[in-house]
């Protein structure tokens, strides 16, 4: 379960944004370059092994039966100081492979509750 998987707060930005990434189960070329950018820009790239994190989350991403008690767990250990950043960073990462799910859809919804943005906000962000 990814409760056992993810211990930091650096962990957390990360499976949240590989879950952004690969929603609809596709991890396309500009998908890659974008998280890869995301982490890099969020300094994760020193403190993770990315490959491993990947792996982890590809071991686990099936046992998600619920997926805003999951994100509310991914946010909690984040703890974001600008949540607008955030959300802004996960749309990026949605709409980098130029196509929006029902699914990815829902995700940001449910995501943009738990970072309280609002409608507005939301719509200006994407």
């Amino acid at each position: 379960m990814y409760s056992n998987e993810i211990k930091a707060q650096e962990q957390a930005i990360c499976h949240l944004f590989f879950h952004c990434c690969l929603k609809d189960n596709v991890f396309s070329d500009p998908e890659l370059t974008e998280v890869s950018s995301r982490l890099v820009d969020v300094g994760l790239y020193k403190t993770l092994d990315f490959k491993t994190e990947v792996q982890r989350y590809q071991a686990y991403k099936a046992t998600i039966t619920d997926e805003a008690a999951y994100l509310e767990f991914l946010i909690r250990m984040i703890t974001p100081v600008n949540t607008l950043a955030l959300y802004s960073y996960c749309v990026e990462l949605i709409l980098s492979d130029s196509t929006l799910s029902a699914a990815e859809e829902s995700l940001l919804t449910k995501l943009a509750l738990l970072l309280d943005i609002t409608p507005e906000e939301q719509a200006i962000t994407k």
